[in-house]
């Protein structure tokens, strides 16, 4: 790191669990982040204002009236602009020692094929059940760690899949793609503003202790863990997710 870099990082480096090795691993790392919306847009702007030396952008859509009552990293002028250039001019302006690079176009399996083995974690910050389900099989075919978020209403999840964990359980573990629940989306139903920012800037958080190397054992803490989120009690419930031998995805059987 130069003088300026330990200057823009420095309230990282005086933390007790953030070496300068640290911030150095977050620099040369390289995150993939499948979505620019509600969730997206808030993980965006903290990777990276906090380091990371490289971040891949997907998303086939435009900016929307209506996405800006959430999605923070988008302005009203950048209506009808691609939302991963929109990403990008912003996170340019937010910190220019990262590189960024758009892909306006659907995450397929061919294009999660091209990627996933490129990059040090996956941030899924999608909406639809059968994407998530194609971002989990590329994540545990080419042992790139997954942050999955979700957000509707007033409720929130977080968890971490980290295939390189032989004990960590992959998204069909808990959602099995045989049996998918009825579409549900914040188009029809709804969704509170601040409840994807702050689960967006926790799946940033959780992405973040991966890539730097920093938290319980060296990782993240919610391999294993499903958080929920009630925003409307501001009540947060954790209960342990095990890796199912029968999964079609992962499983041993």
């Amino acid at each position: 790191m130069d003088d300026q870099q330990r200057l823009r990082y420095s309230r990282h480096l005086l933390l007790d669990e953030w070496s300068e090795e640290a911030q150095e691993r977050l620099l040369s790392s390289h995150a993939l982040v499948i979505g620019v919306g509600g969730l997206g847009a808030p993980a965006l702007m903290y990777l990276a204002s906090s380091g990371v030396g490289r971040i891949t952008v997907v998303d086939p859509d435009v900016v929307d009236l209506t996405n800006l009552q959430r999605q923070v990293l988008h302005r009203t002028d950048g209506i009808g602009q691609h939302k991963v250039a929109s990403a990008q001019a912003a996170l340019a302006a937010l910190n220019p020692g990262v590189q960024v690079h758009a892909l306006a176009q659907a995450a397929d399996e061919a294009l999660l094929d091209q990627w996933a083995p490129q990059v040090d974690v996956i941030l899924d910050c999608t909406d639809h059940f059968s994407i998530r389900q194609t971002i989990n099989r590329a994540s545990v075919k080419h042992g790139t760690p997954l942050v999955s978020a979700s957000a509707l209403r007033f409720d929130g999840q977080l968890t971490v899949f980290d295939p390189r964990q032989a004990a960590s359980p992959c998204y069909a573990c808990l959602f099995p793609p045989d049996a998918p629940p009825p579409e549900v989306r914040c188009a029809t139903l709804g969704v509170f503003a601040p409840l994807v920012g702050m689960m967006g800037v926790m799946q940033a958080g959780e992405a973040l202790k991966l890539l730097a190397g920093v938290g319980p054992d060296a990782g993240p803490g919610l391999v294993g863990r499903l958080l929920m989120f009630d925003g409307r009690h501001g009540e947060t419930t954790t209960i342990t997710v095990r890796r199912q031998t029968d999964c079609p995805v992962c499983g041993t059987d």
